[in-house]
């Protein structure tokens, strides 16, 4: 897509020095020889390039930092969000630092965003996966230059930043896999979400509705595997149950080791897709078929966002791997 201004990489590419040594010039960083730091401006100004807000703000003393706002460090998702912003930042030679906020009560959201209000945390990126980032996302001043990881499609209500993966096409392709191979329905297990109707949930809901398919009702399970296990035990106990969507990998591990104690075979009996490709699950007994999340990928964007603006990032759509844990149903 053709860009209508100028950006840091063009007045890289005009002043014969790289992507960082910009950044640096921004940042007022005294890591720039002079001589060096007149290129830069001058490519600037030929280029008629004006720093966006975030850029400003760090004219105004948030150079030379990017801090992560989040619930959760540990997580596949949240730590490669983590994991993203830590490398991009490094290779800007920014200071990354975390902030977790401990839940979504008032207090502690107050107290994440007025942590972060303070200069010296520069960019603020929050990791809007639950409600507790969701409502720092929705309490942080507008003065805080920032964006935030998101589930598809953004927090509903909210005019900042927002990058996400499209999770809820790859939800209504893993659902259709499913269906191509013949099963009649798909049943899902969730894992929690800031709205009712996340992102996975929609994408699998719409391939069902598209298809003239029954709906089954979603079971919902926490970040605990012993919810998700539960869940799939339900489901092992209904004979007319041959495929499941879970919310992410871990929940699947838990389904198949219940549908395993039941006695169901995985694929035989029932088809098992997971979501975000974590590094096991290539070698699970079956292998599991997945969607692949590129969540470190997603980090890395959000740091370039809070520097050239997120209307210009682009991120790769998730993919369906297809492994060995999905067949056609028996008879």
């Amino acid at each position: 897509m053709k860009r209508d201004t100028p950006q840091i990489r063009d007045v890289a590419a005009a002043a014969g020095v790289s992507y960082q040594t910009v950044s640096r010039v921004l940042n007022n960083s005294p890591n720039v020889r002079p001589d060096t730091r007149q290129i830069v401006l001058d490519a600037m100004e030929r280029l008629q390039y004006r720093p966006n807000r975030a850029a400003r703000a760090l004219g105004r003393g948030r150079a030379g930092a990017v801090t992560v706002v989040t619930a959760n460090t540990t997580l596949y998702g949240y730590a490669g969000v983590l994991q993203g912003v830590e490398e991009a930042g490094r290779l800007l030679g920014l200071t990354v630092g975390v902030r977790v906020v401990a839940s979504d009560a008032a207090v502690d959201v107050r107290n994440a965003v007025e942590y972060v209000t303070d200069p010296s945390c520069g960019n603020v990126v929050v990791v809007a996966f639950d409600r507790a980032g969701s409502g720092v996302l929705r309490a942080m001043p507008d003065g805080v230059p920032m964006v935030a990881a998101t589930e598809a499609g953004g927090l509903p209500g909210v005019d900042r930043p927002m990058i996400f993966l499209d999770e809820r096409q790859a939800a209504a392709d893993a659902t259709r896999h499913l269906l191509g191979l013949g099963h009649r329905t798909v049943h899902h297990v969730a894992i929690p979400s800031e709205v009712r109707d996340s992102a996975r949930q929609s994408g699998w809901r719409l391939a069902l509705e598209q298809a003239d398919a029954e709906v089954p009702e979603v079971l919902p399970a926490g970040w605990d595997l012993a919810s998700a296990h539960a869940a799939g035990k339900y489901l092992a106990n209904d004979s007319s149950v041959t495929a499941i969507l879970c919310g992410n990998d871990d929940t699947a591990l838990a389904v198949r080791r219940a549908l395993h104690e039941a006695g169901r075979d995985v694929p035989g009996d029932v088809s098992i897709v997971g979501f975000d490709d974590v590094p096991g699950a290539a070698y699970w007994t079956p292998a599991l078929t997945t969607v692949r999340m590129d969540f470190v990928a997603l980090g890395r964007a959000c740091v370039a966002a809070v520097v050239e603006g997120a209307e210009q990032v682009r991120l790769d759509p998730p993919s369906l791997v297809i492994r060995e844990s999905t067949a056609a149903p028996r008879g």
